[in-house]
């Protein structure tokens, strides 16, 4: 009979199950240390102390850097501990920006709620903070370095899981800061506008850009129409915030709030994802039969404007192997500017993302016509949040509403593009033959469902074994493409930079790993309460196709990539 091995954690005996670190082994007790510098995807950096526990001799260690063992004795709430707890606070808020009203991070910020949960009522000690220094450079991003606490997240996070190594530390001891290469601006450095550090910073110090109060001022014009599109990911976001649970479909309810703060018409990004799948398929088939398919290269996908800049500065070769397919949300975007183009007022096109890269795709030259883009702006979920937060809207309490015609019809197929493996399965879904729906669900059980990092599958497509990939997260993606320079094989490769899809995007309230899957399964619901499974079913595509995509094809749902991935 096997042992179990148990430690001590507050008088109370704890069972060890292969937990790496005591942090581990405390929440699973039950008590929340606080934490600055850990999370679970990433390495152990120990820097900001919160963590610190005691052990029956009085040492003491940070639980996220010490290993559990059997027999082990730890208490975690002392009067020492405590003690050193709010001495690290003010130490920290002795050098922070305090103006909290105005902080983007007003009401999300890990320093505050641990003032807050420490009762720390003053700060004995002068405060040396800087002023203010913003780079706000990047359409995506915004950084300062005032309200920086050193705790490493941002760094680790842009170097370990997304491979970019845009920011690192720089300088030493009290001048030490997190920096870019030479300090030159976000927008003129290696950062591909994935959010990803923002979605980890504590304290505001990096954040999405808010272009809220812009957008408010188109609303308020009367001479401007304001249209929205509302992409896949976002319904599942934003819920629980609103009293909802996690995961939660609350798609209805966003169009209720959208029209009730002025959006004169309202569509789902999904339309545009049921043109990009029939387009990309067609793409995938027509490679398949041509001597790119002899070339030893895959077609990657190329929805995810952060995957695209990645590849332009890191893979500039791989450029003739993304598909030419625009983004769902470009796609979409030029459509409706198309259609509404003979218009008497000035048209606004707005899309709400979970991606702070969006806002990037949206000023590049390739979505322009001539000056103007085909998306005038891009605001994330937690943006939306905001305006609904400002509208005064109790948004638990909207009637849910319906998308505008005549782009409303959308498919099951499209809505699952949120989540990472969606858009192969999407594609399956188009190539199959077997339309029944146990082929739907043979589809399912592929391997391309799932949070995994890194998922591969071979299927057939006619007479033709087809070899996929599906990857989330720029390290992983590094990985994938070192093996197909070695030479291993795969036809199509589904990328998104961030992990798990956009349904982790840095434009969406933040969720731990472990929950990723909850939105997930909620884009996988809604599939299932669609009418209609497949993008080629959906009737819509025929009567674009047939009328106003008519000889517009390749001008309105193509892009050719270039390398000019920079933000400018």
């Amino acid at each position: 009979m096997e042992t179990k091995e148990f430690m001590t954690i507050d008088g109370i005996p704890v069972e060890i199950n292969g937990e790496k670190n005591l942090l581990q082994m405390i929440r699973k007790a039950g008590i929340e240390l606080p934490t600055f510098c850990y999370h679970s995807e990433l390495s152990i950096y120990g820097a900001c102390r919160m963590c610190i526990i005691e052990d029956h001799r009085g040492n003491l260690d940070a639980a996220c850097s010490a290993q559990p063992w059997a027999g082990m004795e730890i208490r975690t709430n002392t009067e020492r501990l405590r003690k050193y707890r709010k001495m690290i606070l003010e130490l920290l808020l002795s050098n922070h920006c305090r103006d909290c009203t105005i902080c983007e991070n007003n009401g999300n910020c890990k320093l505050q709620d641990l003032a807050k949960r420490f009762n720390i009522e003053g700060v004995r000690f002068p405060n040396t903070a800087t002023e203010p220094v913003l780079d706000s450079s990047s359409p995506c991003i915004v950084k300062d370095q005032s309200k920086c606490i050193l705790c490493g997240d941002c760094v680790r996070m842009c170097d370990e899981v997304q491979n970019v190594g845009a920011i690192d530390f720089a300088g030493r001891g009290s001048h030490m800061t997190i920096s870019t290469a030479f300090d030159e601006p976000l927008s003129e450095s290696n950062c591909v506008g994935c959010g990803q550090c923002t979605a980890v910073c504590p304290t505001g110090a990096l954040v999405a850009r808010n272009d809220t109060q812009r957008l408010w001022k188109e609303l308020d014009d009367k001479n401007t129409k304001v249209s929205v599109q509302i992409a896949p990911a976002v319904r599942v976001a934003l819920g629980k915030q609103f009293g909802l649970s996690e995961g939660e479909n609350a798609m209805g309810k966003i169009v209720a709030a959208l029209r009730r703060m002025g959006f004169d018409e309202v569509f789902d990004t999904s339309t545009g994802a049921d043109l990009t799948v029939l387009e990309e398929s067609n793409e995938l088939l027509k490679r398949l039969e041509s001597d790119k398919a002899k070339s030893g290269f895959p077609l990657f996908t190329s929805c995810c404007p952060a995957w695209i800049s990645y590849c332009e500065q890191n893979h500039p070769d791989l450029l003739p192997h993304l598909s030419t397919c625009r983004s769902p949300m470009q796609m979409l975007g030029a459509i409706i500017k198309e259609h509404y183009s003979s218009s008497s007022r000035r048209l606004v096109h707005v899309a709400v993302m979970p991606c702070t890269a969006k806002k990037f795709e949206a000023t590049r030259p390739e979505f322009k016509n001539g000056d103007s883009p085909y998306v005038d702006y891009v605001i994330t979920t937690q943006e939306l949040m905001q305006m609904v937060g400002e509208s005064g809207l109790v948004f638990e309490e909207l009637e849910p509403e319906a998308v505008d015609s005549p782009f409303g019809v959308m498919t099951g197929a499209g809505v699952i593009f949120g989540v990472t493996g969606g858009v192969t399965e999407a594609v399956l879904r188009r190539l199959s033959s077997d339309k029944s729906t146990a082929g739907l669900r043979t589809i399912e059980f592929r391997g391309v469902r799932g949070m995994e990092g890194v998922k591969e599958t071979t299927v057939m497509v006619g007479e033709r074994e087809v070899r996929i990939a599906v990857v989330s997260g720029l390290r992983n993606v590094h990985n994938l493409i070192t093996r197909i320079k070695g030479g291993e094989h795969f036809d199509f490769v589904e990328v998104m930079a961030c992990p798990g899809g956009c349904v982790s995007g840095a434009g969406q309230p933040y969720v731990p790993e472990k929950e990723r899957g909850e939105r997930g399964k909620g884009l996988y619901s809604a599939d299932k309460l669609s009418s209609i499974k497949r993008s080629e079913e959906n009737p819509l595509m025929m009567t674009l196709y047939n009328g106003l995509l008519k000889g517009k094809v390749h001008d309105l749902l193509h892009v050719h990539y270039t390398g000019s991935g920079k933000e400018k």
